[in-house]
This record gives structure tokens, sequence and C-alpha cells, in this order.
């Protein structure tokens, strides 16, 4: 009998830990959520941080490298203060526009000034992480986008009917946008309920159209700058823009792997689509560029990276690596064709080539984002049975490229009257364009009191 009693005792070890097993999963599992929320929480911040730099420095450095050194400062201005004029109106209700529950254009003000955004997540847009950190994340695109646009009007607009002007575009235009593509119940959204499901993974419609289209009508509003096309107005430091270039690159991860809002397998695809899209187009540039003027620019390597950057973002997160490539290599090639050719004979001045990058990247992206598009690389959409759903072209839904079409459409249109609006009533307001005076000296001593360069120093 003795020795029976440590295999009773065994016995009867075994059956607490059997009873205690349910308890310890649950405890286990919850561990792996933590951990999972923590790590996802880690990139989604990490990433925010990423675009932000995308914006100061380096779209600052980028376009303030491009312009002649009399306005370098004015036009680095005009980067930066986006990051604090859009900060402060995205809290206000921005962010609530965007991303509130409301109609098929608009999100309601359920999150004005903040209201019950906290720690919390937000089970519609990011269920792993505070809601605090998907709002400031979405931040930084409604800070770059309207920087965007300030290449078009380089050297010639008042600062202060540019602070009016963005404040205007960011509620019309911006908000609505980003509510239709990604916003729950927003008429473009392909995920939360949208009736027209137009793919837009980081911004293709959201970022690079509007603010690319804006940038044309601003230019033909606005006119030609002083002198131009005949007088000389090549980059005053282009090492500047090579080095903001490179910020943008490194940035853009951020920007379309951070759209995945977690830090799983759909981020690492779209963080390979986004290198893959930016290389091919800057080669691409650069091979179109040989051809045609007989040597390869340091200026036209950067701006195809930049073009395939703008490309690959609507489709980072549902294409391939090889697609992702195709898709680069027509960026680099229409945009070049856009910049080089086509905008010298359209005769307008965009003065650093906003919408030849962006507003025809953008929509080129788009597009083929209907035709390579797969749920073999994004498992989001599915029927009421739980069966993946066929997302473009390459996947047998060809109606995608459609509804593509759609959405770059209404894009297009929103961008084209609002911003003639804008223009128009900022016009009254304030007048648009510095004096002419002004114009000659440099914004950066008019607008600014200040110069970049001290020869005296």
């Amino acid at each position: 009998m003795n020795k029976l009693l440590p295999l009773l005792a065994v016995f009867a070890s075994l059956g607490q830990a059997q009873a205690a097993a349910p308890d310890r999963i649950a405890s286990l599992e919850a561990a792996v959520r933590s951990a999972q929320s923590a790590g996802d929480n880690a990139w989604m911040l990490t990433s925010a941080a990423l675009v932000l730099m995308m914006t100061g420095p380096g779209l600052a450095l980028f376009y303030g490298g491009l312009v002649r050194k009399k306005n370098v400062l004015g036009t680095m201005m005009q980067s930066f203060i986006m990051m604090a004029l859009m900060t402060v109106l995205w809290a206000f209700v921005g962010y609530s526009l965007a991303f509130g529950e409301g109609g098929s254009f608009f999100g309601d003000f359920r999150y004005a000034f903040l209201h019950n955004v906290g720690a919390d997540p937000n089970a519609d847009y990011a269920s792993t992480i505070p809601q605090l950190t998907f709002m400031v994340y979405q931040l930084m695109f409604a800070i770059i986008t309207p920087a965007l646009i300030t290449g078009a009007f380089a050297e010639r607009m008042k600062f202060s009917a540019m602070l009016l002007f963005m404040t205007l575009w960011g509620l019309g235009v911006y908000f609505p946008m980003a509510h239709m593509v990604w916003g729950k119940g927003g008429l473009l959204n392909a995920f939360l309920g949208g009736k027209i499901p137009c793919l837009d993974f980081a911004g293709g419609t959201v970022v690079h159209i509007t603010s690319g289209v804006s940038a044309l009508m601003c230019a033909l509003y606005m006119g030609k700058r002083r002198g131009y096309p005949a007088e000389p107005m090549k980059p005053h430091n282009l090492a500047l823009s090579f080095i903001g270039a490179c910020l943008l690159w490194v940035g853009w991860f951020g920007f379309n792997a951070g759209s995945a809002l977690s830090s799983g397998a759909l981020a690492s695809s779209a963080f390979v689509a986004t290198q893959f899209g930016a290389a091919a187009a800057a080669i691409g540039w650069l091979v179109a560029e040989w051809i045609h003027n007989g040597k390869p620019s340091v200026l036209g390597g950067i701006s195809g990276c930049v073009a395939g950057l703008v490309a690959i973002t609507p489709a980072s997160g549902f294409v391939k690596p090889m697609p992702a490539l195709v898709i680069g290599l027509a960026a680099g090639l229409v945009c070049y064709a856009m910049v080089a050719v086509i905008k010298g004979k359209m005769g307008y001045d965009d003065s650093l080539d906003a919408f030849g990058i962006h507003g025809i990247g953008g929509t080129l992206g788009a597009v083929l984002t209907g035709v390579f598009a797969t749920n073999q690389v994004n498992s989001g959409l599915k029927d009421s049975g739980g069966r993946l759903l066929p997302l473009g072209l390459v996947d047998g839904h060809a109606g995608q490229i459609v509804n593509q079409v759609i959405g770059c459409a209404i894009s297009w249109i929103l961008a084209i009257v609002l911003t003639l609006i804008i223009l128009k009533i900022c016009d009254m307001i304030l007048g648009v364009r510095v004096e002419h005076d002004e114009e000659v000296q440099g914004l950066d001593l008019t607008m600014h009191g200040e110069e970049a360069y001290n020869l005296e120093a």
C-alpha cells in the first residue's frame, strides 16, 4: 500500500493540472494577444515617425533644393508649417470628419477635439493598437498631403494665403476624400461598407491624386513665375534634394508598410513592394532620360524613385513583388514623359512637378492596382461564407479596374472643383500671389525677413 501512495499522488497532480489547463491556456492566449498588441503598437508609432520625417526633413529638403536660392527658406517653411497647422486642424475636426461614422462623403463629429480617442482600440480600423496611435498615424498623412501641393506654386504664393488655402483645402478636399476611401461607410471604402469598392492601400487617390491635381489647378490659376520659361530657373542645390529624396524613400516604408496597421506578413509584403516599385521607377526614368537627353541625371534618378513610390502606394498592400516592379517601371516612364515632354507642350508652370509625379503617378498606380491586386497578398475581403473574394484582374475580377477608374475620377473632380473655389476665396480675401517686386527679390526676404545663405558671415 505504501508503494502505491506516490503513484496516487502523481494521478492526483495530473488531475489538478488538467482541471487548471483551461485557465492556463486562457492566460497564455491573453499573453500572446498582449505581445501582439505591443508589437503592433511599436511598429505603428515607428511608422508614424517615419511618415512625419517624409515632410520634414524629407520633402522640405527635396523641394528646397529644387528652387532658386532666394526662395529656399520660404519653400522649406511651407512644408514645416504643415506639420503644425494640420496637426491642430486634425485635432479639432479633421480626424472626426475623416474617420467618424457618417455618410458616404463625411464622417460625423463624434471624435471632434479627440473626444473618446484614447487607449482603447477602434476595432473597425485597427483592433490591436490604441485608437490614439491610429489617430496620430493618420495625422501624418494629413500633414504631407497638402505639403505636396506647395511644389506647384513654389516661389510665388503669399505665406498668409497659403495658410488659408491649406486650411480650407484640408476641410474641403482631404478630410472628405479620406472618409470616402478609408472611413467606415465611405463611398469608396472596399472593406467597411462602401458602395463603390476602390482599392487604395496607402493613399493613391486620397493623397497623391488629390494633391497632384490640386497642384495643377494652383499652377494654372496663379500663372507662370516671372521670367518662366525664358529665364533659367535651375535647382540651386541638388545635394539638398538628393538627401531629401533618400529620406522620402526611407520614410515611405512607414507610409506603405505602416498602412497594414500591424506588424504582420501584410506589412512585410507592402514593404517589399515599396522597395521594388521605387527601384524600378528610378531605372525607368533614368533610361528614358538617357535616351532622350544623352545623359542620366541625378535629378532624374531621384524624381524617378519618387514617381515609383507614388505609383506603388495604392497597390503596395495588394500586389506581389514582380507586379510591383512592373508598376514602378511604368511610373518611371510615364511620369518622365509627362514632366519632360508633355508639360512643355501644354505650357503650364508646375514649378517642382507636383502634378507630373503625384497626379499622374497616383492615377497610374491606382488603375494598375485594379489589374494586379490579388487575394493571395491581401485576404481582407470575404463573402458571407468566409470565402476569399477576388480582388483584381489577376484574380479574375476585371470589374475592379472600373471601380478604380471611378475612384480616380471622383478624386480628380473633387480636387479640381474645390481647389478652384478655394483659390478664388483666398484671392478675394488676401490675394494669393506676391507682388512683382517681392517675387523678384525672393520669398525668403519678403515673406520671412531671412536669407538661407549669409555670404558675409
